[in-house]
């Protein structure tokens, strides 16, 4: 009954986000034909209760990584998606892509250790006034240079190795992040639309991947069942055993 009730709680605000619009059939990717219940003015319909069971099986691997502290990546780049991607991994703390998936986070990660630590060098620096020394044209081209590092790297700085996963809005159009984590065996979960080949997906979100309000509910929802798990983590006070307490 609880089950029931919850996946009834999940279908109204997910619909309520409009998270049952797909894209016109001709896109559709075979692999979403499952959870496909119709479509209304040549737009496929989403079925929701089929994509609470994904749901359910996502959120419980997020809650899982919340549990033990570990690094999700948040990957969203076009347009309705970025700014909400953006809170949703501040809010957590997560690493995110704040312009585009730089080629090589994951597959060549130390020599993008090298960029991010050069940027937290120079913000270092820039902040402390050690930079002052130099003259105006040389602090010009050291500003010119954290705002170029600032923009492919400037949300990656709390990434300290490979993530324990990653989370994609639109994997169809983050090819590239989709690619890099498959070969790093990095899994991933992904909002994906109804033209996204979901089968590449270690926990695919089937739900509508270009609405703002679509992506802020499935946003919420990876954030809201990460803080959950963060609450499962053992506190120093809930370790001592009862015998050690004077």
């Amino acid at each position: 009954m609880e089950n029931t009730i919850e996946k009834k709680a999940f279908v109204e605000s997910a619909f309520k986000a409009g998270a049952h619009y797909g894209y016109a059939r001709t896109r559709r990717h075979p692999s979403v034909k499952p959870y496909i219940f119709g479509a209304k003015n040549n737009t496929e319909i989403i079925d929701l209760e089929k994509s609470f069971d994904l749901f359910e099986t996502a959120m419980a691997f997020v809650r899982k990584l919340g549990s033990e502290g570990k690094q999700i990546v948040f990957v969203g780049n076009k347009t309705e998606a970025k700014q909400i991607v953006h809170e949703g991994a501040a809010k957590i703390g997560m690493p995110v892509t704040l312009d585009r998936w730089i080629g090589g986070t994951l597959t060549n990660f130390p020599e993008i250790k090298k960029r991010i630590a050069r940027l937290e060098d120079l913000r270092q620096k820039r902040a402390t006034g050690a930079l002052n020394v130099y003259t105006k044209k040389e602090r010009i081209n050291f500003d010119k240079d954290i705002a170029k590092l600032e923009r492919f790297f400037g949300g990656m700085t709390e990434l300290k190795g490979l993530p324990a996963a990653m989370f994609v809005v639109d994997p169809r159009k983050e090819h590239t992040a989709l690619r890099e984590a498959l070969r790093m065996n990095v899994p991933v979960i992904a909002l994906a639309g109804s033209d996204c080949d979901i089968t590449l997906l270690t926990y695919p979100l089937v739900a509508n991947d270009a609405a703002r309000s679509s992506i802020t509910f499935v946003v919420n929802e990876i954030v809201r069942a990460y803080e959950e798990g963060k609450r499962m983590i053992p506190t120093v006070e809930n370790t001592v055993p009862p015998s050690a307490i004077v």
